[in-house]
């Protein structure tokens, strides 16, 4: 599920390749689809300030499949709303002035995965109805274990996530101490957010609750 995303600002690269690239990948892929948690990295540069969050559908609008009903739409569209406004989510001390420059919201997976899934399970029943018709009891077993693999495809299709990428700018970024968030508030289904913050004066990772939702920038190393 993780993306390679260009950001304008140089020291977020830092981040994506000295933080994250430290990370085992295959337990950064089973965290992208773990309930409840999501990431939300921050490069801080100068007056720059890039953030990308990925936070798992489940998350942020209560399912992970593709929004068919007006209902579920309508919870995709208010989501992308809440996560444009990411001053809204995570708020950078006050008197560092930051302001939005751009933000850019996207809804990934889930479509492909389910569509992939289903055209499986036709291919599937092909085989099983040809088998119908075979005398040879190893084609019986054969269309079988297809259908086996095509179940366990489906199960582990449909996963969506949410990722959005911004870029703020701060007149005052000497006063950037800390970050209090109420991403937690705005989404009931978060419960963990894994905050990796790099900046010129170190890096460090975060893990944050909702029973504790700040970070102070002042432990940088």
């Amino acid at each position: 599920m993780s993306r390679l995303i260009v950001m304008t600002s140089a020291v977020f690269f830092s981040l994506s390749t000295a933080v994250l690239a430290a990370d085992d990948k295959t337990t950064r892929q089973l965290d992208a689809h773990e309930h409840g948690h999501s990431t939300l990295n921050v490069g801080i540069e100068g007056k720059t300030v890039s953030m990308e969050l990925e936070a798992p559908g489940a998350d942020i609008v209560g399912f992970e499949y593709v929004a068919e009903t007006e209902a579920d739409k309508a919870k995709v569209t208010a989501a992308k709303k809440s996560l444009a406004d990411p001053l809204s989510l995570f708020q950078p001390t006050a008197a560092a002035g930051c302001t939005l420059v751009s933000s850019n919201i996207d809804l990934v997976g889930g479509g492909k995965e389910r569509h992939d899934a289903h055209g499986e399970d036709d291919h599937d029943d092909a085989h099983k109805k040809e088998a119908k018709h075979d005398d040879h009891a190893d084609h019986g077993d054969e269309a079988k274990h297809d259908d086996h693999d095509s179940h366990d495809e489906a199960k582990e299709g449909g996963h969506n996530a949410f990722h959005a990428t911004y870029a703020l700018t701060c007149t005052n970024p000497g006063a950037l101490k800390d970050f209090s968030f109420t991403f937690f508030e705005t989404f009931k289904g978060a419960e963990e957010l894994e905050v990796n913050v790099v900046s010129e004066k170190g890096q460090r990772r975060f893990e944050v609750e909702r029973d504790a939702p700040k970070i102070s920038l002042d432990s940088l190393t």
